[in-house]
């Protein structure tokens, strides 16, 4: 008997977490309490075990998805249990060799006795975030009338953190699409109707013979058609290949075990393409001079059409973001404090050992000196990382070092943070960048990496910028932008001008609790840190 495994709770108000490592694969024989999984929660990672003994047959989720709790982690098949189904199948030869041809002509015809029924079961959209009750429709993967497969994507939704992906939870075809495109759908709603096949009934095993003879061409006609359905098997480098290209994955013919789709794959598939392309236009250059007459009037109609107003909704996260800045502003009195750093210093050691210690997951910037600088400051200013209640009666001092970054992402602007940097090094504040950066380029950031900010960095001056007056991000009390790095005339200590490497720094207060002189000693450390790394490194613990 095949029994799904539900994922338990794992930790008060946890309600999702990260898939970090499957420690098994499906086909595996697994012991009662042998470790499955690593999870991460955002606490905590959590190692979940095996209630029962048994053979793995499906793992629901890849590496790096989320996982919903009370939801089905992965399926077992579990010892010593016989299914029912399959006992009658081998009762009689003949029986189970009529239901095998019988089979796909099921789903297509309605004139023969099959063996199985199809009802329409309605998708409730599930709780998607925390207090989230509405998303915004942004792509369907599929349309009515395809068939899916289990787990395989069905719709990209914009919640107000992240793009989120919903997969199917049955196998089935397509009866009905509740949204179109750019709609709002809600949380426990339905979002689309499927058309499910039922449990097989017991006078479907006295399917005649006349009919089996009628279904045999029938049968071959369906399994002529392309079988590749649902979620293509392939490594993230290879999706995001795909993705670069334009390229639908599971379009692409895979030549590795199970169908799994190698970068060849796909450069083969894209040539295929090609080629039907180049033949496409050939067949456009001989078409009548009509068509060519009518491809023009329309294109005159649509430059003209393409001069009108557009008007787009603001959604998603723009919305959010549009929603906090007012509310931001309205309710902080903001101060502005702006400084100039000499960071030639610190530029020339960032160059000594960016070589050596870059890599694709580690991204050696100027950024990790900022943070892990910035928060030995702020060990000796915590009011700088404190946070006000609503009626500012309480002031809260936060113990972590959260630092976050505002990234300019397609879907808006996101400020994912790092969590405890005051316990991390260089490095690993470094590799932390890099996966939190990748991530909200491209809008599938985490929602426990947007959480519990404590204070944050916006980097105009990746964009040009040189000088700012940033919005705080509420609970917050500050905020920083680095403007561009310019090498500017400066005179040196002899009275001789030098290039030297110049950034201008902007800070928004709360003047509710910080006031100027605080954030001016604590901008002169944070400064002393970056112009002398020295002392930023004898200051590390």
């Amino acid at each position: 008997m095949i029994k799904d495994f539900i994922l338990p709770d794992i930790g008060e108000g946890v309600v999702e977490c990260e898939l970090v490592e499957w420690l098994v694969k499906e086909g595996d024989t697994v012991v009662e309490d042998q470790p499955i999984a690593d999870v991460m929660t955002d606490k905590a990672l959590v190692q979940i075990p095996a209630p029962f003994a048994g053979v793995v047959t499906k793992l629901y989720y890849a590496k790096g998805d989320i996982a919903k709790v009370h939801a089905p982690l992965y399926a077992v098949q579990i010892e010593g249990a016989v299914d029912i189904a399959s006992e009658e199948s081998i009762a009689t030869e003949p029986a189970a060799t009529t239901a095998k041809v019988t089979e796909p002509v099921a789903a297509t015809t309605a004139n023969t006795s099959s063996s199985s029924s199809v009802s329409i079961e309605e998708f409730l959209l599930p709780d998607i975030g925390e207090g989230i009750v509405e998303c915004e429709l942004v792509e369907w993967l599929v349309s009515e009338g395809d068939w899916v497969e289990e787990d395989q994507p069905i719709a990209d939704v914009m919640t107000d953190k992240a793009l989120v992906q919903i997969p199917a939870i049955k196998a089935g075809k397509i009866a009905k699409l509740h949204y179109r495109k750019g709609q709002l759908a809600k949380v426990h709603a339905p979002l689309f109707a499927i058309e499910v096949e039922q449990a097989a009934s017991a006078p479907a095993a006295t399917t005649n013979t006349d009919t089996v003879a009628n279904a045999a061409p029938a049968a071959q006609i369906v399994s002529a058609e392309p079988a590749r359905q649902g979620k293509a098997l392939a490594s993230p480098a290879v999706r995001r290949m795909a993705r670069s290209l334009d390229i639908d994955l599971s379009q692409v013919p895979g030549t590795g075990k199970h169908g799994r789709v190698y970068k060849e794959d796909i450069t083969r598939f894209q040539q295929g393409a090609s080629n039907v392309s180049a033949s496409s236009a050939t067949q456009v250059k001989e078409a009548p001079a009509q068509a060519t007459q009518a491809s023009q009037t329309q294109v005159l109609t649509s430059t003209v059409t393409q001069r009108a107003d557009t008007v787009e909704p603001i959604r998603g996260v723009k919305a959010v973001m549009a929603r906090m800045m007012v509310e931001s502003v309205s309710s902080i009195p903001h101060f502005t404090y702006c400084e100039e750093f000499d960071l030639t210093d610190l530029v020339a050691l960032r160059e000594s050992m960016k070589v050596k210690y870059s890599s694709d997951e580690v991204k050696l910037t100027m950024m990790p000196f900022f943070m892990k600088s910035m928060s030995l400051a702020l060990s000796q200013f915590p009011v700088m990382n404190s946070q006000v209640n609503a009626d500012c009666t309480e002031l809260t001092y936060k113990a972590r070092h959260n630092i976050g970054m505002a990234v300019d992402s397609k879907v808006g602007l996101l400020v994912p943070n790092i969590k405890d940097v005051q316990d991390k090094s260089i490095l690993e504040v470094a590799a932390e960048i890099t996966r939190l950066t990748q991530a909200a380029r491209s809008g599938r950031v985490a929602p426990a990496d947007l959480k519990d900010g404590t204070i944050s960095i916006s980097n105009i001056g990746a964009l040009g910028g040189t000088v700012a007056t940033p919005i705080i991000n509420k609970p917050e009390v500050a905020i920083v932008a680095l403007g561009k790095l310019q090498t500017l005339p400066r005179f040196n200590a002899k009275g001789e001008v030098e290039a030297r490497q110049i950034m201008q720094v902007s800070w928004s207060g709360d003047h509710r609790v910080i006031d100027g002189g605080t954030i001016a000693r604590f901008c002169n450390l944070w400064k002393q840190y970056l112009e002398q790394p020295q002392e930023m490194l004898l200051a590390m613990r």
